[in-house]
């Protein structure tokens, strides 16, 4: 593999990834908050970055903005890969999904 891990999520894919999350699917990335970051009381959540280990979020609980890091259970290649984790960590929670 001729691309670094550091390669695979440079920051605009990292801000891709990101933006797409939160404009599009805001209620997986409460999901991810709640219940892979254990903040189960947050009320609403952003993805703020992503690398191949897992993804920082930040969370609105009871009005104040806490910081949340989920990990992965597996380092990720790329942005694919990413996309692939994202939907098996939702369907854990929604197995309907």
């Amino acid at each position: 593999m001729s691309e670094s891990v550091s390669e695979a999520f440079s920051p605009a894919i990292s801000d891709r990834i990101c933006g797409h999350m939160n404009k599009d699917h805001g209620d997986a990335v409460l999901v991810y908050a709640q219940y892979f970051g254990k903040v189960s009381d947050a009320s609403a959540a952003e993805m703020k970055s992503i690398d191949a280990k897992g993804m920082d979020l930040s969370a609105q609980v009871n009005g104040e903005t806490v910081p949340v890091r989920v990990n992965f259970d597996r380092t990720l290649k790329d942005a694919k890969e990413a996309h692939v984790i994202l939907v098996e960590m939702l369907k854990r929670v929604r197995p309907s999904d």
